[in-house]
Parts: structure tokens; sequence; C-alpha cells
């Protein structure tokens, strides 16, 4: 069967058109008595549209060329279960070439599109074996592009076709592929000012289910909300809820790949510039968790002006389990209090994000000549445990932070330079967690450290955490942030270089040896340590400990304070301690060691 068709004005063909390749779920939107008709243009814009399609060849097709001609004339509602219930041998459409033209004013610009060899291969009841598109080519006055084959296996149309609801499903109907062995070859784009080669994106299988809600109901609603955005109607705003609800549960996809994109071009002051992301990777999408997001290689240089870049950057996956049954739970009308109340229940329990190999150095915008320049080595932060939309389980952490100080920054970087520190590797980590069952806060690290100067860390456990500390009642938190207690804390400072430092730099200025100023400073630190400490059962093992460390005989110092009693110290305890601080050495047992 041999059809020819040139339709003008007719954008729905195009549609049509791409519904038999991968990019299928853009056609429903323009089916016919599935949406609102889109807004007329401005009249001050005028656009005309030209679509043809010279010739469809159909081998053993089980739909006439009438009813071909009206679906990719735009009548795929219309058709829809002609369409789902296809059998073909072979449908080979060799050329669609889109012609657009606009017109404002006096200035007029056309654009043409043309897809080339759209085949569909051993369809079978709405499956395709297999379809493909060999080339995708774009013409305007400002630009061109150029893009390879686009290809799939076991290609669903009837599955897409019930996801939108343009065919009846059944109502249990589960997961099942829509596509398997996606791939898309790159190709390249040239304008005016910029020149890009972009690479091709790959998947393994595309699976979905029907949704609930028919996807013209859904524009219609959306719709509903775009003209009274001010003031959107509560029953709206509920069934909106409800389908994302829906939609969140109705994908699953195996891992895509993109295999990365450069380009070169100038910026707006004419200045060489390029572009660059090595690659990029999503994680498998599964009903309820929105998969993890990875960029690799990205660079982004001016000539003559500065660099950005990093190595990796990945957005952790985002549990949406507990938002989708928020989601779930809205009430027939959702209004203002709703929200208020169920806020923390629409945030997704996000895993986290992380990046290695960030680089800077760029123009300081406020220092004429100077330069920012700064690396960090990695950054990682991860989420976990949330309870009423908090995470209860943070680890933040950074390494291997490289900066050169600037000479004209705050008081401690003055200090650092006047040590003769000018530049720093540094790194810090925050990490805590709430156990519910005990009412404790872990802190199992807050530290920070340079690689060649010192590393401070914290480490200890806040009793009486209770569940409120999480309410949505202000007063209720208030309270409970209030009643907690510091049960431990174990300090520990290790010495990579700054005693050193800082020695040599005293003795220098009173023109004295460094090796000899050592043990005057270490009994100068014991008998300070003591004197606090009068009266404390261990003041003069710390007393020891301290000595050993601010000698040299010792890098690594560990002091530990424990409550004496149960929960620990409280809020009353430290304003005590501001009138008194002696009263706290009543209360705690004090341990110190050095190494």
């Amino acid at each position: 069967m041999s059809l020819k068709m040139t339709q003008s004005r007719r954008l729905p063909a195009l549609a049509a058109a791409c519904l038999l390749s991968v990019a299928l779920p853009a056609a429903p939107a323009l089916a016919k008595e599935k949406t609102k008709p889109a807004p007329a243009a401005s009249e001050a814009v005028k656009v005309d549209y030209s679509v043809s399609i010279p010739t469809i060849d159909a081998v053993d097709s089980n739909v006439s060329d009438t009813v071909l001609s009206a679906i990719l004339s735009g009548g795929i509602a219309d058709h829809a279960d002609e369409l789902a219930g296809l059998d073909a041998s072979r449908i080979t459409v060799p050329e669609i070439v889109v012609s657009v033209s606009s017109q404002r004013g006096g200035t007029s610009h056309q654009s043409t599109l043309t897809f080339t060899d759209l085949v569909l291969e051993n369809v079978v009841d709405g499956v395709a074996g297999s379809v493909s598109l060999s080339g995708t080519s774009m013409e305007s006055d400002k630009a061109t592009a150029e893009f390879g084959t686009i290809s799939a296996a076991n290609f669903s149309i009837a599955g897409m076709l019930g996801i939108y609801g343009l065919v009846e499903s059944a109502p249990d109907a589960g997961l099942e592929t829509i596509y398997t062995d996606f791939v898309a070859e790159g190709g390249s784009l040239d304008a005016e000012d910029v020149n890009c080669t972009i690479g091709g994106v790959s998947g393994a299988e595309f699976k979905a289910r029907p949704l609930k809600t028919p996807f013209g109901e859904m524009m219609s609603l959306a719709q509903a909300m775009e003209d009274d955005a001010d003031d959107i109607d509560p029953a709206v705003m509920a069934q909106l809820m409800r389908i994302y609800a829906d939609i969140f549960t109705a994908f699953e996809t195996s891992e895509v790949t993109f295999d990365g994109m450069a380009c070169a071009g100038e910026d707006s002051q004419g200045r060489p510039m390029r572009f660059e992301i090595a690659g990029m990777a999503m994680g498998g999408m599964s009903p309820g968790l929105y998969p993890s997001i990875a960029v690799n290689g990205f660079q982004i240089a001016v000539e003559d002006d500065g660099v950005v870049g990093f190595d990796n950057l990945t957005i952790k996956p985002a549990d949406l389990t507990g938002m989708i049954a928020t989601l779930q739970s809205a009430p027939d009308n959702v209004d203002e209090a709703w929200l208020e109340a169920n806020a923390r229940g629409l945030i997704p329990a996000m895993q986290g994000l992380s990046f290695t190999g960030l680089a800077i150095d760029i123009p300081d915008p406020d220092v004429e000549d100077a330069r920012i320049k700064a690396d960090i080595g990695g950054f990682d932060l991860s989420l976990g445990n949330y309870f009423q939309g908090i995470p209860t389980d943070l680890d933040i952490s950074a390494t291997n932070i490289r900066a050169i100080l600037p000479e004209d920054g705050d008081e401690s970087f003055e200090q650092l330079r006047a040590l003769g520190v000018t530049e720093i590797n540094a790194g810090f980590r925050l990490s805590a967690i709430w156990d519910e069952e005990t009412s404790t806060i872990d802190i199992r690290e807050a530290s920070v450290n340079d690689v060649n100067l010192a590393s401070v860390s914290l480490a200890g456990t806040i009793a009486n955490a209770t569940a409120d500390l999480f309410s949505l009642d202000e007063h209720a938190t208030l309270r409970a942030s209030m009643e907690m207690a510091v049960k431990a804390l174990n300090l520990n400072v290790i010495d990579r270089g700054l005693s050193d430092i800082i020695i040599a730099q005293v003795a220098a200025e009173q023109g004295a040896d460094p090796a000899a100023m050592r043990p005057i400073f270490a009994g100068l630190a014991q008998g300070t340590v003591i004197g606090m400490l009068a009266g404390a059962a261990d003041a003069a093992k710390m007393g020891e400990a301290v000595n050993a460390f601010v000698a040299g005989k010792a890098k690594i110092l560990e002091i530990g304070i424990t409550a004496k009693t149960d929960p620990g110290l409280g809020m009353m305890d430290f304003m005590e301690a501001e009138e008194n601080p002696a009263s706290l050495l009543e209360k705690v047992n004090i341990t110190a060691v050095s190494k």
C-alpha cells in the first residue's frame, strides 16, 4: 500500500509521525477532542506551518489507507483502537518535511525540519519488533543541525496509547515494556556564535502502566490552574495531587546514558569560550524512586578570563514513597491549611549529592587584577532516616580544599599569613544521627583539618533529644530543644606542624631558640590547666598530657568529658556556669591522654 499526502498548517501530522518513533508521548497532547485547543497566536506574530509526507509505504497492513491518512493528519484519538491493534510487515515513511515561517513586523524567519526514513518492522497487535529513524536535520536562518539514527526494539504502540488513556486498559494493569534497546546517535549544531558536537543517548528498557487519569483531562486541569493561577480551586488542587502520586508510580527505566557534548563559540564580549560535558548517566527509575543523575567531566572556559570545572557531580536518588503517601491522602478539597499542615510530607527524601575535582580560576570581582583560585578534591552530602520530612542522619564532608590565602582578607587569614602560611589544604566533616528509641543524638564527628597544620575533631552524645524536636508545633520544638542535655564529649587534636610554625614565629620575635622555647610553653600550659581544674580528680594527669602535647613529645591529644549524672548537662547547668565556670567541674569526669 502506498499513500501520498501533503498537508498545510497541520502540525498534528508531525506529532503523529513522531508517535511512530520513540518520541510518542508528545502526540496525544495534539489529539482531536482530547485537549483544549491552543490559544490563538498573537496578532503581532504570524506563524505558518507546512507538513509534507510525500510517500507512505505499508506492507501487509491491517489498517486502511484512509485510516493511516487520518492518523498521520492528527486524528490519533479518533483511531486509537485501530492503531493499538496495528499489524504490518513493514511501514516506511521515506521523508517528513516540516516548514515553519514566522513574521513579525518587517522581520521574517524560515526553518525546515526533515525526518528521514521512519521505519517500523514486524508490527503485531500494536507492537513493533523494531522502529528506527535514520536521520533528522534542521535548517534555519540562524542555525543548522544534523542528528544520526534513532532506534528501538519491541516498541509497544498500544502500551503507549494506554498510558495516556487513549485506549482501554485493565483496571489493575501493571508495568509493561514500552520499548527496549533505545539508541540515539549524536549529531551537531552550528549557529552564528556557537558550534556543538552532541553525543548519543542509550537506554536498555522503558516500562510503564496506564495512568489513572486520561491525558486530556490532565491538560484540562492544568489549563484551569493557569486560567486562574491566583485563586486555584481546592478541588482542582486535590485532583492534581492525586495525578502526581499516580505519575510517580507509573514508570520504570533502566540506566540511561548520554555520551556528552562539546561546544565552542564566543561570549557576549566576543571572547572565545568552550563548554564541555564528558558524559552523563541517569540511574534506573522505579515506582517511588527518583534516580541518581551523574555528570562527568564538566568544564566551561573563557579565554583570558577564567575556568570552572569538576570531574564528577552526582545527585543521589530520592525516595518518593513518603511524598506519594501524602499526595494520596489529600482530601477532596486541598486548601492552604491542609498544605501548611502537610508541607513536610511533600518533601522528597533526597539522599544528597557529591562532587569531585572542583577547580575554580576566575577574576576576583572585588579586587582589580586579583583572581580567585580554589580546588576541592571531594565533597559529599549524605541524608537519611527522614522523620517528619527532616533527615535525622546527616553526614557532610569535604576534602582537599586547596586555596591561596588572600592578602587582604579577614582576621583569621591575616593571622595565618603572619605565621608564614600562604595556602591551605583543608577539609571538614559533620556527621550526626538521631536515635528515636533512646532519644539521643550521636555526634559521630564534627571536625576541621589541614593536611599540613592540624586537625580538631569533636564527638559526643546529646541526651533527651525527643521526637518533639521535629514537631510542627514551634512551641513543642522549643521546649524539646531546651530539655536536651550533653551526656559526653570527646575532643581529639592532632598536630601536623602548626605548633612548630607558632613556636618558630614566637622564638624569632624574641630572638630565642625554638627548641628552648617549647619546654617553657609546655610548663606554662600544664600549670594553667592544673590551676583551672583545681580540685578535679584527674587534674594532674590532664596537665601532664597537655605538657607532652605542647612540648612536641606527643602529636595527639585526646580529652574526654562525661556527665556524672543522667541525663547530662542541661541548659540550667550552662547558665550557672556563665557566672561560675568552676561549677561544671563538680558535675563531670574529665580524662586526657597524649600519644
